[in-house]
């Protein structure tokens, strides 16, 4: 039996803790869809379409390929495309007792609604306190965030700071 998970996030930017979280997920199952979902609750810097196209360039440049495909969902419910697609599992990272207590209960009503278990990674220390938002701040204010994003991501900010 073939497993199937699911790594969603809003992924606006990609971050190194989320390179990390896929590149374990890949390892543990044997098919991952990175999905892009739309979060009405933040506001976007990048278009989907977009961080689509920042995650493939990252997962390729960092070598992590062959079991991984990226696509996006904005119809729906997320448990709604894991059952389109076959998958049994979730994957989360957590990087803080405030990540546990906002996804603790989504992952209960994922498991009520359509049996989707969902699985908490631990992030790698180094990327312990990164998140998307906190990227976006620091290069919205001309910060330096190399150090936080794959090089994909830092070229694109780069050329976008430059226009």
């Amino acid at each position: 039996m073939t497993s199937l998970a699911v790594v969603p996030g809003s992924f606006d930017p990609v971050t190194l803790g989320h390179l990390d979280v896929i590149e374990r997920a890949a390892r543990i199952f044997d098919e991952v869809h990175v999905v892009v979902v739309h979060n009405p609750a933040k506001s976007a810097m990048l278009p989907v379409a977009r961080r689509v196209e920042l995650i493939e360039q990252s997962l390729a440049e960092a070598g992590i390929n062959g079991n991984v495909t990226v696509t996006n969902w904005s119809v729906g419910l997320l448990v709604d495309y894991c059952l389109e697609v076959g998958a049994t599992v979730l994957v989360k990272g957590i990087r803080s007792e405030v990540d546990v207590t906002y996804e603790t209960p989504m992952a209960i009503v994922n498991r009520n609604l359509a049996n989707i278990e969902t699985v908490f990674l631990l992030p790698n220390p180094a990327h312990a306190y990164v998140s998307s938002s906190l990227v976006r701040q620091v290069s919205e204010l001309g910060g330096d965030v190399s150090a936080y994003v794959p090089p994909a991501v830092t070229r694109f900010l780069d050329e976008e700071s430059a226009n």
